[in-house]
């Protein structure tokens, strides 16, 4: 993998028993600049490849002992209004089910409504999959090596189902997510293991075919729910309330679905294929979902969609409001504290959401705006916005939004990318300074336009220049760390973590999961300072750098 250069010299007076992210310690560069898919696994052949090829590789592995299932959550949240049985004498067993959510954000979501669900319908939700009755994987099917990781978990309940019946138990597999949209027929044709695969719209369905299937009594299975191993339906389903969830995420922060399916015709993204067309979820529905989910604890909420800036624009003739709008109402919601938006696009920035982002302030100065590519031929070749375009919009969010951090990906290696035109890109990332920047190695999906051009990048080329453009943006994200040293600034703590044997949290600058994060020094004895807990939001002084990551001392 492409890891971090050893840790140059900090100019931190912080305490020395801040943990430090050193050479000696491997550690994936792309995830701390917020690629955590970034691509940065071993090398691979080039080209498409099926998905009955992906099996076959990945359970070559399983035999070799390489694979396993990914790391469970922290935590899973209570939904509102739903309390555990007391377990009295003479109740019936609850069936145990456990959940691999695999891929981004959204599918986050689905994962934690679906096990809102089941949990409304008499099943115990479970982090031990050993101990579950069922195992759902909730696959990605986004690039090749999200695809990859989705098969390797399912072949991981696979074996785990086999060592479980061979003792003479019962575990049933569940496959929901986009690689079961997309492959619903090839997955089930090549993992005769798997019970059930099922698409988005049979989602509502979901607890009334495990019951089925494991003796537990539901509520009754809508009519015209679909029937047999491959339960897949349309791409744009009507919006489920969302509200009853079982959280996969901290209590104190929680996704927000504003939107689903995209309209755009990237020739490089399936996404709309299995996501559907571009649709709002309507306002009662989001300020609603808003609610409930501050009233479980969530004091951060990262608003997402495919096109999270273009909610609205579809309703405008019946509802005439736009994302503008919902922040105000959104931030009116007692509770939240902190808004952030995820995953938009380089337009439909009116003149009002910028005012809103910079004003309101309980919104988040912080963007996260996937660009793809800067140079117009490239961008022509995929199907975006033109560079002035782009170069004008970034220009003027950071002129109207003091404090503004703006992250970006960038695929590297698209089909036609000359030398040039990634020196180009290398050179505007390197004057412009995203705080945040994270790359891809260009993939072929299935059925896309791009996917059949025929100048495709050699494969060592894509990552070599993807890791080009990690390696330039190393030394951009620390000055910008080092940068904040001696600054104030509210963190909300996110726990401690046991591999760093620290408090960590983040500032409103970074996303979960994605970014950077800032280790927290446990309050002095006798400084009459309240203890570090997992959700607070506290005073911080900025005192030192760890490569991207800040280093703080409590002030409050």
């Amino acid at each position: 993998r492409f890891c971090a250069q050893p840790q140059r010299a900090s100019a931190s007076h912080a305490p020395t028993s801040f943990p430090r992210r050193s050479g000696t310690k491997a550690m994936s560069a792309a995830s701390s600049l917020g690629a955590r898919a970034a691509l940065a696994g071993a090398p691979r052949a080039p080209g498409k490849k099926g998905l009955g090829s992906r099996i076959h590789a990945a359970a070559v592995n399983r035999r070799a002992g390489r694979v396993g299932f990914p790391s469970p959550r922290a935590s899973i949240a209570e939904p509102p209004g739903s309390d555990a049985p007391t377990g009295e004498a003479g109740e019936t067993k609850r069936a145990k089910v456990s959940m691999v959510s695999l891929g981004c954000p959204k599918n986050t979501v689905d994962g934690e409504v679906m096990l809102g669900d089941l949990f409304a319908n008499g099943f115990d939700v479970v982090d031990d999959h050993d101990d579950a009755d069922a195992v759902i994987v909730n696959t990605c099917g986004f690039v090749e090596d999200a695809k990859n990781e989705s098969v390797d978990a399912i072949l991981a309940a696979a074996a785990l189902k086999a060592d479980t019946e061979a003792s003479g138990g019962k575990k049933k597999i569940i496959v929901t997510g986009c690689l079961a949209q997309r492959y619903a027929d090839e997955l089930a044709a090549e993992m005769p293991e798997v019970d059930v695969v099922m698409g988005f719209e049979e989602y509502k369905n979901l607890p009334g075919a495990l019951g089925s299937a494991l003796g537990v009594s539901t509520e009754p299975v809508d009519a015209s729910a679909r029937r047999g191993r491959v339960r897949v339906g349309t791409a744009s389903p009507p919006f489920r309330p969302e509200q009853l969830r079982k959280r996969l995420t901290p209590e104190h922060y929680a996704y927000l679905r504003v939107a689903e399916g995209c309209d755009h015709k990237c020739t490089f993204c399936a996404i709309p294929g299995f996501r559907g067309k571009f649709r709002s979820k309507p306002w009662d529905s989001v300020v609603e979902e808003a609610k409930a989910l501050a009233q479980t604890g969530a004091r951060e909420l990262c608003l997402i969609a495919e096109d999270t800036n273009q909610w609205g624009m579809d309703l405008k003739a019946s509802d005439g409001r736009g994302l503008a709008e919902l922040l105000e109402a959104l931030a009116d919601v007692d509770g939240v504290e902190m808004i952030r938006i995820l995953y938009a696009y380089p337009s439909y920035f009116s003149e009002e959401l910028i005012d809103a982002i910079a004003d309101i302030p309980q919104v988040a100065k912080y963007i996260d705006i996937p660009l793809q590519h800067i140079t117009n031929l490239s961008l022509l070749r995929m199907n975006r916005p033109p560079r002035q375009h782009t170069e004008d919009l970034l220009y003027k969010l950071r002129e109207r939004i003091p404090g503004l951090a703006l992250r970006t990906t960038f695929i590297s290696g698209f089909p036609g990318e000359t030398e040039a035109e990634h020196e180009d890109l290398m050179r505007f990332a390197r004057e412009f300074k995203f705080e945040r920047l994270g790359a891809f190695a260009y993939s072929e999906e299935d059925g896309t336009p791009a996917a059949e051009y025929p100048d495709q990048v050699e494969q060592a080329v894509r990552e070599l220049r993807r890791d080009q453009l990690i390696a330039q943006q190393q030394q951009i994200s620390e000055d910008f760390a080092e940068s904040r040293v001696g600054s104030e600034v509210d963190v909300i703590v996110d726990g401690f973590n046991e591999e760093f044997d620290a408090w960590v949290g983040r500032t409103s600058l970074e996303a979960p999961d994605i970014d950077p994060i800032v280790f927290i020094a446990e309050p002095k004895a006798g400084s009459g300072m309240a203890g570090l807990e997992m959700g607070q939001i506290r005073k911080c002084k900025i005192v030192g750098t760890s490569l991207f990551d800040l280093e703080a001392n409590l002030i409050l």
